[in-house]
């Protein structure tokens, strides 16, 4: 199913932001072995939790929902996406 995730590592309190085709059980796992290459930002710590799943039409549509949050460079709006549906339903519907 593709989408858009966020995962959160505790130890280094910080967020993650990723967009899918696979499951993302999977990918969470992969991010947690540092399968992705050990100078990659998610090989630093190894107990990153999915914070949040945004599912969406095609990979594309990820693609955009992920640069969106990226590009809005703030943990507030994380949260904020998490806490207020209106706004998780904004990001989809212009992405």
């Amino acid at each position: 199913m593709c989408g858009c995730y966020i995962i959160f590592s505790k130890s280094l309190n910080r967020f993650y932001v990723g967009a899918t085709q696979d499951d993302v059980s999977t990918r969470i796992e992969h991010h947690n072995q540092a399968m992705y290459g050990q100078n990659r930002f998610t090989a630093s710590a190894n107990d990153w939790e999915l914070f949040l799943f945004i599912p969406a039409n095609d990979y594309p549509h990820a693609i955009r929902m992920e640069r969106k949050i990226k590009a809005m460079k703030s943990s507030i709006y994380i949260r904020n996406l998490n806490k207020y549906p209106e706004l998780l339903q904004k990001l989809v519907s212009s992405t």
